[in-house]
């Protein structure tokens, strides 16, 4: 799905805070680092490398926030995507726990460019992770006995099926745990915010601006777009499940991208009240999670339900609203105001591929839905890396991203069916 702007329905831009329009590059332009795609990596490496005097341009395709980081679900998971016993088997302890160091440097980042840049995004704190089906208790105890015993992490609590039910306001889900450090908040505010902070420290953002090729010439970088040329010493491709064939066959090869539905029902009043009592951010088990949470404005945000098309539902608010029912059937009367969908790159490990594509030249991708933490942080990471400080890219280059199945006719087809067949088994 082609990044066009904020997409029309979409609640995060019905109540985005003020932002520029800023012009597209016309002509040629110098600068020691271009950055491809005004999103939080993106943006959190633009403000790094602007913020330590290296001269910066953002080419955007679209607007600023308008890809993923303006219509995602807000979520903000501690960790990495995957968790801690399964990074311990894939990359062993010592970088399990860099690894688990470097997520929790990451939200500390967030919060800090939260507090530090005034961003008025409606941050609310807590995170629950709810099961949709019975057993799993066990499980979810013994990764609680693992993150405080080895990773000193305290903030993890279970929940049974009573009390969750009478936290959330439904009775479908069998327990589940309790997250102390995760929360949620505006996401297109999230990443208008970062922009605007990128900017008053002096880098130079351009939308309607994409970013055509990129080629190297006398010693330098170039960068093509239709109205001009970026020629710099070190280049930066970001833009998730909106990374195109810039970044060449082997990240197009990685990074799968798939579309995710959100909606957003009218104000719900009083009957709020007993919704989500603690006003945190729930996600619940399934392959094809649903995730919600409410508004400041006591509306219901919620995402369910997924394809893998080029494409759109037509009836977005409807495709939608069938997962919240099964969650919500007490919401049938309630109208759907908003209905709005995404792009996001996934891997095959559903961890993030970043990389040296070729000397200078670095790219981040694939959050498979763990970016609102995580991609600020790692945009500052890429740009440590373009000023030569490359441990933290390092450490994410040894995580393994194995290429989508089938090479470059057959991997959609069969991801496809794969997906498929997961998210079939999340109805048996």
């Amino acid at each position: 799905m082609r990044n066009t702007g904020h997409p029309p329905g979409s609640w995060y831009a019905d109540t985005a805070t003020a932002f520029p329009t800023l012009p597209p590059l016309a002509g040629d332009a110098r600068a020691d680092v271009c950055v491809v795609g005004a999103g939080y990596t993106g943006l959190g490496a633009a403000l790094e490398l602007a913020g330590r005097g290296a001269g910066v341009i953002v080419l955007e395709a679209a607007e600023v926030g308008s890809g993923g980081s303006g219509r995602n679900g807000g979520q903000v998971h501690a960790g990495q995507r995957r968790d801690q016993a399964w990074l311990e088997k894939a990359v062993g302890r010592d970088d399990a726990l860099a690894l688990w160091r470097q997520a929790q440097a990451a939200r500390a980042h967030l919060m800090a460019l939260i507090t530090e840049h005034a961003i008025a995004c409606d941050w609310r704190p807590g995170m629950i992770h709810a099961r949709h089906k019975p057993g799993g208790a066990d499980d979810d105890a013994r990764h609680i006995d693992l993150m405080a015993s080895r990773y000193g992490d305290d903030n993890l609590a279970l929940i049974g099926a009573a009390e969750l039910a009478a936290e959330l306001g439904t009775g479908v889900y069998f327990g589940g745990m309790i997250d102390r450090s995760g929360g949620h908040l505006h996401p297109l505010n999230l990443a208008l915010g970062l922009g605007r902070a990128a900017i008053g420290q002096g880098a130079e953002i351009h939308e309607r601006s994409a970013a055509r090729a990129w080629r190297r010439e006398a010693g330098k970088i170039v960068v093509e777009t239709a109205g001009g040329r970026v020629i710099c010493d070190q280049l930066i491709l970001t833009g998730d499940g909106y990374l195109d064939q810039l970044a060449g066959g082997a990240a197009t090869a990685r990074v799968m991208p798939i579309n995710n539905f959100i909606l957003a029902t009218e104000p719900l009043g009083a009957r709020a009240e007993a919704l989500i009592r603690s006003d945190a951010a729930v996600a619940d088990s399934r392959f094809v999670i649903n995730y919600f949470r409410k508004s400041p404005d006591g509306r219901l945000l919620f995402g369910g339900g997924e394809n893998y098309s080029p494409t759109f539902p037509r009836d977005l608010a409807g495709f939608v609203r069938r997962h919240m029912l099964k969650i919500y059937p007490q919401l049938a009367d309630v109208a759907i105001t908003h209905a709005w969908g995404g792009t996001l790159g996934v891997t095959t490990h559903r961890v993030p591929y970043v990389r040296t594509l070729a000397p200078g030249v670095q790219v981040a991708a694939g959050y498979s839905g763990q970016g609102v933490m995580l991609a600020p942080y790692f945009g500052k990471l890429l740009a440590e890396a373009a000023l030569g400080e490359a441990a933290g890219v390092e450490l994410l280059a040894g995580l393994p991203v194995p290429p989508f199945p089938g090479g470059r006719l057959l991997r959609w087809p069969l991801t496809v069916a794969g997906l498929s067949w997961y998210a079939l088994r999340d109805r048996l």
